[in-house]
This record gives structure tokens, C-alpha cells and sequence, in this order.
């Protein structure tokens, strides 16, 4: 199975069905594990019974993250194909699912330039002005001030804004760059 790297078109899909194989697995093992114990003893109250319900404990953490991804959307191929060319010289990251406490905004493209953050949110129910404020939070608690953070949720709008920014001859850092792409990386499922 090819890994799934996170930012790249197709992550959060790759990411749901290992996480749903692994969770079947994990509860399969703790099942048998207690299915043996019962035949070999005859009563569950043996060893392996706790062995067992030890199991069910990364079981149920797995249960959880499984429960998460079948909840996120990632970007979709028609938006994709629409898409990857507006990106230029810029480095597109998809399927962004980005969690707080109030809501979740799936976020299915976003370009980093500079103290610039655009994103498109494909999703007609994620609150973009949420998620902007949400972002703008993390990025100040991640140590990065004074950046500016638009999401659309229309792609012409967005293709647009794409556009501007690759005709833009502004200097930046592209190890600054880099960073708030690993900060949002690790904010994101």
C-alpha cells in the first residue's frame, strides 16, 4: 500500500481505509485473544480475558481516529483537475481537515505565500470566517504574526486569488514558508 503524506491529494481518502483495515485488526486480535482463552480454560475469567480487554484499549483509541477521518471530506478530483493548474509556482496542499473545539472546517486546497494564506473550502457547510479566526489563533500560538488568512468557498473567486498571488513578484522566505506549512500540517487530521 502506497504511504498517504499528508498535504497531498488522496491523504485523507488513503488515510480512512488504513485506519479502518488497522481498527478491524485490532479488534479482531483482542477477540481472539479472548475467544482462546475461553476454549482453552472454559470460563472467561482467565488471564487472557484481561489480555484481552488491555487490547480493546488501542482498539478503541483507533475506533476514535477512524470515526474523525470518515467524518473529514477531502478535495474532490473535479476540483483537483480544476485546480492544480491555477497553482503555478506555488505549492498547493489538499485535503486539509482542520478540528476545533466549536467546529471543524474541511479545507480541500491551500497555498502558503509569504503572509499570505488562501485557501478553498469545497464544503458549502464550513464556516469560513471561523475557520479563518481558527487558523489566525494557531498560527499566532504557533509563533507566526501578522498573517493574513482567506478562505473561499467559490472556486472562480479562489482561481482568481490564486492568480494574483502567482503574478505577485513579492520577496519572501521560503523557509518561513515551509514552517507555517509544517504548523499547519500538524494542526490538520
Amino acid at each position: 500500500m502506497k504511504k498517504a503524506i499528508k498535504g497531498n491529494f488522496g491523504y485523507l481518502a488513503a488515510k480512512k481505509r488504513w485506519v479502518i483495515i488497522r481498527t478491524l485488526i485490532f479488534f479482531g486480535i483482542s477477540l481472539a485473544v479472548f475467544a482462546a482463552g475461553y476454549i482453552t480454560t472454559g470460563t472467561r475469567k482467565n488471564l487472557l480475558t484481561v489480555v484481552a480487554v488491555l487490547g480493546c484499549l488501542p482498539a478503541c483509541k483507533s475506533l476514535v481516529n477512524m470515526i474523525m477521518l470518515i467524518r473529514a471530506a477531502g478535495c474532490s478530483q473535479k476540483a483537483k483537475e480544476s485546480l492544480a493548474p491555477m497553482e503555478g509556482r506555488l505549492i498547493g496542499m489538499y485535503d486539509m481537515y482542520f478540528t476545533s473545539y466549536q467546529k471543524n472546517f474541511a479545507v480541500s486546497h491551500m497555498i502558503v505565500e509569504g503572509d499570505i494564506i488562501l485557501g478553498y473550502a469545497e464544503s458549502p457547510s464550513c464556516d469560513l470566517k471561523a475557520c479563518e479566526e481558527h487558523l489566525q489563533m494557531m498560527l499566532k500560538q504557533g509563533g507566526f504574526k501578522n498573517m493574513t488568512v482567506k478562505i473561499s468557498n467559490d472556486l472562480k473567486t479562489y482561481g482568481t486569488q490564486l492568480k494574483n498571488l502567482n503574478e505577485m513578484k513579492k520577496e519572501h522566505d521560503p523557509v518561513k514558508d515551509d514552517e507555517v506549512r509544517v504548523l499547519l500540517y500538524d494542526i490538520s487530521l
